[in-house]
């Protein structure tokens, strides 16, 4: 009985993602990461050997000019270059690249990773998941990476600063 309540389960979890338009890809469904752009940008080899840029959902990382930008590549590099990852996905942006989770080693969920090590900002602009608001106050709190300096500006104060 209860492999069946597991099977309905993942069966109702299933038909969920795609009411919802998610992008369901299975645990067999990995891609490579060949590419890391920045803190919250990496490049993936798909199973039929296209690439995509992928967006890390619900965060912001140091541009690569701003300080911990060089940091925070790295330690997404260092997290998930070469390997196979699982990209959990809603949707695109307005640049075509997939905004997504990005999971390493079946458990290890790089965006909230980059959150946890003071690399990134919880962006909540777009994103209202408090898991992540709890990780940046946690850094905040601890002075992890980032955090450290006394006062660090925004990648988006960042990008308007940039601009004008």
């Amino acid at each position: 009985m209860k492999k069946l309540c597991n099977i309905k389960f993942s069966a109702v979890a299933l038909l969920l993602l795609i009411i919802l338009g998610c992008q369901y890809r299975s645990q067999d469904d990995l891609s490579k990461v060949v590419g890391v752009k920045d803190g919250d940008t990496i490049e993936i080899l798909n199973n039929d050997n296209t690439t995509q840029v992928v967006r890390l959902l619900d965060i912001d990382c140091p541009e690569k000019g701003q300080p911990f930008g060089k940091v925070a590549k790295q330690y997404c590099s260092d997290l998930c270059f070469g390997k196979a990852v699982k990209v959990v996905s809603k949707e695109k942006d307005r640049w075509g690249r997939v905004l997504g989770t990005v999971y390493v080693d079946d458990n290890i969920c790089v965006n909230r990773a980059m959150v946890r090590a003071g690399l990134a900002w919880h962006f909540k602009k777009y994103s209202s998941n408090e898991d992540y608001a709890r990780l940046e106050d946690k850094a905040r709190a601890n002075k992890v990476g980032l955090w450290q300096d006394p006062n660090p500006t925004a990648p988006w104060e960042w990008r308007k600063r940039k601009k004008g």
